[in-house]
């Protein structure tokens, strides 16, 4: 089955899943946007890819947590992941649980994460996926991740119910705002192993995560991805080289009252995917041999999921 059509049932079986709502968190106020016609709507289709582990920091103005530990050409080191807790967009309660994490990195194990425990991944968290795919259909806009074949699905035009019912990746409602696709999402549960970023930086179920997606010349998306470098060093397989297409850009805005002093803003950029094909990527399969053992994690009721015996 080629992709195109692989993509289009995937969507129809998504569109039909029959959706829920119940009672729980109560969102902010958003006005509902007008409806954009269809011949302006942006195209995002297509395989996007970024590989960076952590978010690319703002050009100006408060940013995330960065990592203490570099490596020797002064990038973030993804091996020993320790969070600046000094940074100034942190609650001081905040700021002590990044400096435990960060502590227990330094002593050689890993504090379990949605990503290392197979879990479904909040935003942003969710955000480090090396590729994504929009699938841009009249009333939503479906994000597949590669992770766990994880989605999202984004409500447009829509406003968010009055109660919310917190789960992993919140409740998200869209617009297009010309050229730009913007998500409003709240409701965002807080589980034991959930937080917002590779260093552990916790949040509060106030957290309002806004996204803007848009299109950009390759020559600046380049450049955004060269600046991003220099926070991160490729991990992921990253864009097509060869491929002089558009980028696309997600810029997005953090806010949570409970756990930052001030809104704070990332980006990630991607480029062209080198492949057209999407790969599927099983965390509880595909995990490597130093997720396995009682001493690797820092909490020893950490594990990946396992049975006991095959289930077929």
């Amino acid at each position: 089955m080629n992709l195109q059509r692989r993509e289009f049932l995937f969507a129809v079986a998504l569109v039909t899943a029959a959706s829920t709502t119940a009672l729980g968190q109560t969102p902010p106020a958003t006005n509902r946007p007008a409806v954009q016609g269809a011949a302006s709507i942006p195209d995002f289709s297509g395989l996007w890819a970024h590989p960076m582990l952590g978010f690319e920091p703002p050009v100006s103005g408060p940013g995330p947590v960065r990592n203490l530990s570099r490596t020797r050409g002064g990038a973030s080191n993804f091996n020993s992941l320790v969070g600046d807790y000094n940074n100034p967009i942190l609650q001081p309660w905040a700021a002590e649980v990044v400096k435990k994490f960060g502590e227990i990195s330094l002593s050689g194990k890993a504090f379990p994460d949605p990503d290392n425990q197979c879990l479904l991944q909040p935003v942003p968290y969710v955000f480090w996926n090396f590729e994504i795919q929009m699938l841009q259909l009249p009333d939503r806009v479906i994000i597949l991740y590669p992770h766990d074949q994880d989605f999202r699905q984004v409500r447009l035009n829509q406003l968010h119910p009055a109660k919310v019912n917190p789960t992993a990746h919140g409740d998200s409602v869209g617009h297009y705002e010309g050229d730009t696709l913007v998500i409003d999402t709240v409701g965002i549960k807080v589980g034991k192993y959930s937080m917002l970023d590779r260093f552990g930086t916790p949040y509060t179920e106030a957290l309002h995560v806004v996204e803007r997606y848009r299109l950009l010349d390759y020559e600046a998306a380049k450049e955004a991805q060269d600046r991003g470098h220099k926070e991160w060093p490729r991990a992921g397989g990253g864009g097509d080289p060869t491929a002089k297409d558009k980028g696309l850009q997600l810029e997005f805005t953090v806010e949570d009252a409970g756990a930052f002093t001030t809104p704070w803003k990332a980006t990630i950029t991607y480029l062209r995917a080198g492949h057209t094909d999407w790969q599927e990527r099983v965390c509880a399969e595909n995990v490597q041999h130093y997720y396995t053992g009682a001493h690797y994690y820092s909490d020893n009721d950490a594990r990946i999921p396992t049975a006991d015996k095959p289930d077929f």
